[in-house]
């Protein structure tokens, strides 16, 4: 059974060429064939022919090359990746309904209701073309949560860019920011948060991350697989071109060599109209119970769909390319499966629904083509032109590709990074109530600390109107169920300048400030997705990093309580010498943190919203200024170590917070993290404009810190939460027997942030500050 005629595929009219056939391929076993144009090394591609027993066709060949990318095989990243899996105990499992190893994670909320979130990133495609590459990264993880059948509800991203005052910087911040805000906003998703850095260790490659969050209920859930012998593969959306030929699978696995890629494919065009229509096609789909499975067309595209899907079934898969529908009638069989290009997917579909299929994707004017059919022969098997171009088992393009144990080492210069501490301690201080206050207006200023309104405001926030938080708040927050107000917090975090110190402490950092703004919010933290940013893998000094990042965040998911659902791994991300302290970027894990609200009309906002509301700091302050915002902004200096991990503090600490939302005591809270105490007293304040007058000498006499130390220090397991006077020692009492330190800061009230003893900064002043410097940079 074929498409409607309206829909039947366009065939080229030239005479058929000559291909590369299965039986070519067997009776030329000598003929040379660019497997390392594809990105295959040599063993790889001798490793191939023993699988077939014969060389590669071309198609074959194309295939395996992008499947057995590092973008589409985390070949280098999978035995320790291990970890996540071995770390999750079945208390851990509780609400977890899908795990690794789908397309995303899906977490239970309870009340039958269910969440799908996952993060990834399209870093290298955003540098050769950042429009696009922001923009189709935003399309590709909103296609992974429609597969799980699941309708989209919000996204957020994680931007990392070079130096500020970088002659290129401007070109890809404009064209990144464009293209999440282009994207998303034309599919009426409410982007609630991200982050936003500068550092010039990503100046050639900056990290876009994108995450999606989706909602669905229980009996919703749908695993991609191709099973049921008989039942059609259905490719629909828009047409294969050749955008985005082997874009991300092979771009994002390799090094940039002088600015350029060294294989340059062409990066993906993205139409975010006709994703928006491709959602509500696919949720129709689902609800008419059509589809047994649905596979996004992402990285590495037909060659990824088709593999997968017959791999994860029970039996094999045949498909004929010359039902798939071309924008260029030109491509060969190759182009055709290596292409990325946009808004496809491909469904199961057993016969007798196949009618119901097409009148819906008809409906919503949705082109679609059978291109083939599910079979017990066990083989993945395509045809072109009615020749046989590929004859595999398909688990070895899909998931038996090689892994490799790569040779890891602490680097050389590591020992020297780390015992730079001694010159950190000896960076001159602010000592005078004036010198505070410079430093404080000079960190609020910083691009890094600076309002990322200009880059927001590009956002919508609020589209569909469930968007109870969003930035500048600590975590974003969506109401899923309008009647009872059940909805999740969501926040994103990483420190890549604790990861450069440490990056075994740098992940479970990242881990411990996600998931205590999720907290702040009120929200019970539930699970993690990550997205692991590093150098090249076959460089020991970065693959030390990478190994020493899983383990970090394995151990502190364990002991936290929360589950990696899954994720995303983006390596290569490196231009320098290898073997040098600055030969890639400063690893940057990810970690996006989930978490469950009862009621989101009760979520806390990480602002004081009145005046006289008493201000208490939980947490303890210690000397710990490595890798700070002020060592980098004030001294362009980063040694030493980062920050004491305490994750039972950190337990306690979100416990408090959870209860004290629950019961109604706490009014605001903010974490303390990048900054200080200083800099979440100003962002507080400047939330809705209503400042604060607070006292340090609590701080300074109870944790045995200088009034310094107490406003800049970045310790964790810190926050600062407002409560009405009537309530602060009911407030006082649930912290203390969390085991969690309290004290009494000051009070909210007045037009400016007061440190009693040392300085003011009116509001009106600090808002110039904080607001003015990225409009200035970028216009």
């Amino acid at each position: 059974m074929t498409a409607p005629a309206s829909q039947a595929p366009s065939r080229p009219t030239p005479a058929v060429p000559r291909l590369d056939t299965v039986e070519t391929a067997a009776a030329t076993p000598d003929e040379v064939q660019p497997y390392g144009e594809l990105g295959l090394k040599e063993d790889e591609y001798q490793r191939i022919k023993d699988i077939l027993g014969r060389r590669p066709t071309a198609a074959e060949l194309a295939m395996y090359s992008v499947m057995w990318s590092e973008h589409c095989s985390y070949k280098s990243s999978k035995v320790h990746l291990s970890k996540f899996g071995e770390k999750v105990t079945d208390e851990m499992k509780e609400h977890l309904l899908v795990g690794i190893g789908e397309n995303a994670g899906v977490v239970d909320i309870g009340d039958g209701w269910a969440v799908t979130f996952k993060v990834e990133s399209h870093n290298h495609p955003s540098f050769v073309e950042p429009y696009q590459g922001a923009a189709t990264g935003v399309g590709g993880i909103v296609r992974d949560i429609i597969s799980m059948g699941a309708r989209p509800v919000a996204v957020m991203d994680q931007l990392r860019f070079g130096a500020v005052d970088h002659p290129d910087t401007a070109r890809v911040v404009h064209g990144v920011v464009s293209g999440v805000g282009g994207y998303g906003n034309s599919l009426g998703l409410p982007n609630i948060g991200g982050e936003l850095v500068f550092d010039g260790s990503y100046q050639g490659n900056p990290l876009v991350n994108a995450l999606c969050l989706g909602v669905l209920r229980h009996e919703d859930i749908h695993l991609a697989n191709a099973s049921g012998l008989g039942n059609k593969v259905v490719l629909f959306g828009a047409r294969t071109g050749g955008d985005g030929i082997g874009g991300a699978s092979i771009l994002a696995s390799e090094t940039f060599e002088d600015g350029v890629p060294a294989k340059r494919p062409s990066v993906q065009v993205g139409d975010p109209f006709m994703e928006k229509v491709l959602i509500e096609c696919c949720l129709e789909l689902f609800s008419a119970k059509v589809v047994e499975g649905i596979q996004d067309l992402g990285a590495a595209g037909i060659s990824c769909a088709t593999s997968e899907l017959a791999s994860n079934g029970d039996g094999g898969m045949h498909v004929d390319l010359d039902d798939v529908l071309l924008r260029d009638p030109t491509l060969n069989a190759g182009e055709i499966l290596m292409s990325e290009s946009q808004e496809r997917m491909m469904a199961v579909v057993r016969p007798d629904q196949l009618d119901a299929f097409l009148a819906i994707t008809s409906k919503w004017e949705v082109e679609t083509a059978v291109i083939g059919e599910v079979n017990d022969s066990g083989r993945l098997t395509i045809d072109h032109h009615g020749q046989r171009i590929v004859d595999v088992d398909p688990r070895t393009v899909a998931h038996e590709g090689p892994v490799y144990n790569r040779p890891y080492a602490r680097p050389s210069w590591q020992d020297s990074l780390q015992a730079d501490t001694t010159v950190a301690a000896a960076l001159a201080r602010p000592a005078t109530g004036p010198e505070l206050r410079e430093t404080a207006l000079t960190l609020l200023s910083s691009p890094n600390l600076a309002s990322k309104a200009w880059v927001t405001n590009q956002y919508d926030r609020f589209v569909q109107g469930n968007t109870a938080l969003a930035q500048p708040d600590d975590s974003g927050v969506i109401r899923v169920d309008e009647t009872t107000g059940l909805g999740v917090a969501l926040a994103t975090d990483a420190n890549g300048r604790y990861g450069k110190l440490d990056p075994r402490t740098g992940a479970a950092l990242a881990l411990a400030e996600a998931y205590r703004n999720v907290a702040t919010s009120g929200a019970k933290p539930l699970a993690v997705t990550d997205c692991l940013n590093f150098g090249s893998p076959e460089h020991p000094d970065s693959m030390w990093q990478l190994v020493e990042a899983i383990e970090g965040l394995a151990d502190a998911c364990q002991e936290l309580g929360v589950p990696v659902t899954g994720g995303n791994v983006s390596l290569y991300n490196g231009t320098g010498e290898p073997g040098q302290i600055d030969s890639s970027i400063h690893p940057t894990p990810v970690v996006g943190v989930l978490g469950v609200l009862d009621d989101v009309s009760t979520a806390l906002s990480s602002g004081w919203r009145t005046e006289g509301l008493s201000l208490l700091l939980l947490g303890t302050t210690r000397d710990e200024l490595d890798g700070s915002a002020w060592a980098d902004v004030v001294h362009s200096h980063l040694g030493g170590l980062p920050p004491r991990v305490d994750l039972a503090a950190e337990k306690a600490l979100a416990s408090a917070l959870v209860e004290a939302r629950r019961t109604g005591l706490a009014a605001a809270a903010h974490d303390l993290s990048e900054g200080g105490l200083v800099q979440a007293l100003l962002e507080a304040s400047l939330r809705f404009g209503i400042g604060a007058s607070v006292a340090l000498e609590g701080v300074t006499g109870r944790d045995k810190v200088d009034p310094f130390v107490a406003l800049f220090a970045e310790s964790t397991g810190r926050v600062i939460v407002a409560v009405d006077p009537e309530h602060e020692s009911e407030l006082t009492h649930l912290a203390e027997d969390a085991g969690v330190p309290v004290l009494r800061l000051g009070s909210t009230g007045g037009d400016a942030v007061v440190i009693e003893g040392q300085f003011e900064i009116p509001l009106s002043e600090a808002r110039e500050a904080h607001e003015a410097t990225l409009p200035r940079i970028f216009g």
